[in-house]
């Protein structure tokens, strides 16, 4: 018996939370008395593979073919699936990200495994298998009961920490015969966004809502994104606005993001925005209005006018980091 994690790849390299991941999984395997498994699938060269040694897994598969380089979730789901049954998995572990709400289903069906989605902590109980996860966008959390002999969890980014050991993973390659012709999907074209720092990736974002009045006044706030090393985001009317591109739109219809700080300048916290940011783990709310329901979600809170606020709070930290 074994606990198999899947660990996605970004253009050959892994990111934390493919750290996240086998640290997670590492802790579900020694619940159950048994070994974490991580499995990459596609090409990553070996000094992005040894990085992965010190999280928990007793080894790490790297599955290689050259026409693995795209995603396909009917192959990824075959090749996880095989490598399941070979280590004799009981559970397999992904992210809740696109490609793990992909994924995860096809394995529950081929499985007929319960599926446990979005799951926020280790599992409260073994036997019965008890997993939680948040629901009714955040405002209340679940406990859910998997009865199933396999069970397929995927867990919600940034949602466990990371912890390093040993680095006596063994790395072992496979090379998998994939027909180029079993690959559905192709890609056509490839866009990439440069000099940013992508919102799924953030451990700090600033976002802006409609208190920043005009899209005029966005530079203080992109100042101190900047100062922070952090991404930019807005909420939907600010968006729909067109101040800021629909790319930075985070919310209940907009991307669903988990940084470590989320500062919400001029946002004032409806419930289908809080639905996309409730797993940060630290929110900042600053609104004019100390009523304002961010300040019911956020740890810490500045009740003023974001324009007198933000510039001040730029000079601090330029102060602070000697700029």
């Amino acid at each position: 018996m074994s606990v198999i994690v899947f660990i996605e790849n970004w253009d050959g390299k892994f990111k934390k939370l493919s750290c996240e991941l086998i640290s997670y999984g590492s802790k579900v395997a020694e619940m159950l008395g048994t070994s974490a498994i991580a499995l990459s699938i596609g090409k990553v060269e070996a000094p992005e593979l040894e990085k992965l040694r010190q999280f928990g897994a007793v080894k790490i598969i790297d599955a290689i073919d050259e026409n693995l380089n795209v995603l396909d979730n009917q192959i990824y789901t075959t090749i996880i699936s095989d490598f399941a049954r070979k280590e004799n998995a009981s559970v397999i572990i992904l992210s809740n990200n696109n490609t793990g709400k992909a994924i995860a289903p096809r394995l529950s069906v081929l499985f007929k495994a319960g599926l446990g989605s979005g799951v926020n902590k280790l599992p409260l109980s073994i036997d019965p298998f008890i997993i939680s996860k948040k629901s009714f966008s955040g405002n209340a959390f679940a406990r859910v009961v998997l009865k199933t002999e396999m069970k397929i969890l995927t867990l919600a980014q940034n949602s466990f920490e990371l912890i390093e050991g040993s680095e006596n993973a063994l790395i072992e390659s496979v090379t998998l015969n994939i027909e180029s012709g079993s690959i559905k999907t192709q890609v056509t074209q490839v866009q990439k966004q440069s000099g940013k720092i992508l919102l799924s990736d953030a451990e700090i974002v600033v976002s802006g809502g409609r208190g920043m009045k005009s899209p005029d006044n966005w530079g203080p706030l992109v100042e101190l994104a900047d100062l922070l090393g952090a991404a930019t985001a807005c909420s939907r009317p600010v968006s729909d606005e067109g101040w800021r591109s629909h790319d930075e739109h985070t919310g209940q219809t907009g991307k669903i993001i988990a940084p470590n700080l989320y500062i919400a300048v001029g946002i004032s916290g409806a419930t289908q925005h809080l639905a996309g940011v409730s797993a940060s783990k630290y929110i900042v709310g600053i609104n004019n209005d100390k009523d304002a329901p961010i300040f019911e979600a956020a740890q810490y809170g500045m009740v003023g006018d974001a324009q007198k606020i933000l510039p001040r709070l730029v000079e601090a930290i330029k102060e602070v980091k000697g700029k």
